[in-house]
């Protein structure tokens, strides 16, 4: 799904939930130079795929509704909150979101070198 390979490796600081928690406990102690492969269950991950979040919409709610597909991925705000949904599904008068994280109820497999730890 992502790579760093041939940009700048990606920079985190430990202990601070700047990534996924299986991701920060699996790299926690490593040294430069280590290499590691990395197994992150969804539950350590972006969680299960939550069928609560899934919720349809009217399609007045949407600026350019005529320009959606399925597939498309909108922004926006409810009572304050930002989100990230997926158009999953389009009806006349609604449209059906899906606000689970892209990877939630996925199992993820890193490739993981620590190139260089700072203290």
């Amino acid at each position: 799904v992502d790579s760093s390979n041939g940009q700048d490796p990606l920079s985190y600081t430990q202990g601070a939930g700047e990534i996924i928690p299986g991701l920060e406990a699996a790299l926690a102690g490593l040294k430069e130079g280590d290499k590691k492969d990395v197994t992150i269950p969804p539950e350590k991950g972006y969680g299960s795929h939550s069928p609560e979040a899934i919720k349809k919409v009217p399609r007045e709610s949407f600026q350019d509704a005529d320009k959606l597909e399925v597939g498309s991925v909108v922004n926006g705000q409810v009572q304050g909150q930002n989100f990230r949904a997926s158009v999953i599904a389009l009806e006349t008068d609604s449209v059906t979101l899906d606000l689970n994280h892209p990877l939630a109820g996925k199992t993820l497999n890193f490739q993981v070198e620590i190139v260089t730890v700072a203290s």
